[in-house]
């Protein structure tokens, strides 16, 4: 996939980055088993009352759902299309299986319409859409959907043009590096997708438009230092000399305060964090 930049013949189009959808197949999804309503809350709890600031609106959705177990074994798969999906970033892709059943899975980079996968634990080869156990991986293969509890389904690098690699693995782990550079080590036993998830040049867009993210159901920021002392900590001052320590509207710090539990049990698992990695 690339990108296409427009003519500057409005505001909205003049800094826009725009994706190209040419590996798209089909315009609507083909198996409406497969899709379902999706509601939106838009930040209100049962109540009716704001509980998460910024959101609202935005164009309706059909949820998509996603095969991220990979649990049908050693059953060939024939893709059928490659669709977009407004709930995620990559591609998905229709996959039928010998059997006649019909699964969305996450379309890997470069699979096109007419390859054939498969997922097994033994004897599948690492081809670019096979999910297998990472035991089973020679080490140094790009993987993505990748399992950390087995039988758990996917929850690592499933967003667009992310890809983690295996390094090393041993009888019972795996040592895999995501695309944060964080070594850590999971079971060999989970399930992995071998490739790279699609649409890589989704970073590169630019959405040139404030409306353009009041159609992804986001609605304007006010930024504190603008608000008024009783609205916000870093509220007041005379002209721009406002501010203080960046926290939220409740007093709580932000932007650097550190969240993560200090004795988290898989800390054991963190080989090398992605903070130390980039020092």
């Amino acid at each position: 996939m690339a990108t296409k930049k427009s003519k500057p013949s409005t505001p909205g189009s003049r800094h826009r980055i725009a994706p190209v959808f040419d590996d798209v197949t089909v315009s609507k999804p083909t198996v409406k088993r497969l899709v379902k309503g999706k509601d939106q809350s838009g930040g209100r709890n049962k109540q009716g009352r704001m509980t998460s600031r910024h959101r609202g609106g935005g164009h309706k959705r059909r949820y998509r759902q996603i095969d991220f177990n990979r649990d049908k074994h050693d059953i060939p798969a024939k893709v059928q299309t490659i669709e977009y999906d407004p709930n995620r970033s990559a591609r998905i892709a229709l996959v039928a299986y010998a059997d006649g059943e019909k699964r969305y899975i996450i379309a890997p980079d470069k699979l096109s319409v007419g390859d054939s996968i498969i997922s097994g634990t033994t004897g599948v080869e690492p081809d670019v859409g096979n999910a297998m156990p990472m035991k089973h991986m020679p080490p140094g293969t790009f993987i993505h959907n990748i399992e950390l509890h087995p039988g758990q389904g996917a929850q690592l690098c499933r967003s667009a043009g992310t890809a983690a690699q295996m390094v090393a693995k041993t009888d019972r782990y795996v040592t895999v590096k995501l695309p944060s550079s964080e070594v850590r080590m999971i079971l060999g036993n989970c399930i992995a997708t071998v490739g790279s998830t699609s649409n890589p040049d989704h970073f590169n867009t630019t959405i040139g438009k404030a409306g353009r993210n009041r159609w992804k159901g986001k609605r304007p920021h006010t930024r504190g230092v603008a608000m008024n002392p009783i609205d916000h900590p870093m509220g007041g001052g005379e002209g721009k000399a406002s501010g203080g320590h960046p926290r939220s509207p409740w007093g709580q710090s932000s932007k650097g305060l550190k969240t993560r539990k200090r004795k988290k049990l898989s800390d054991r698992y963190i080989v090398r964090s992605r903070k130390k990695s980039k020092k």
